[in-house]
């Protein structure tokens, strides 16, 4: 089984979350979807494309 990796837009948001000490938990009950469907946009398995602007706006990352 291969490790999956960040997509550069992931890692963004993992940096920021350790910066403004938050948990991808709690973001994802901020932007309205589980944890599970943030993991899976973090790492690209699924565009999040109605997530994605919540997120930059959530935790102030310019796109």
């Amino acid at each position: 089984m291969r490790k999956r990796n960040l997509t550069p837009f992931g890692q963004k948001v993992k940096q920021r979350l350790v910066e403004i000490n938050l948990t991808q938990k709690k973001l994802a009950e901020k932007i309205g979807t589980s944890e599970v469907y943030l993991s899976m946009i973090l790492y690209g398995e699924r565009s999040g494309e109605k997530y994605i602007s919540r997120i930059n706006e959530m935790l102030k990352i310019s796109e």
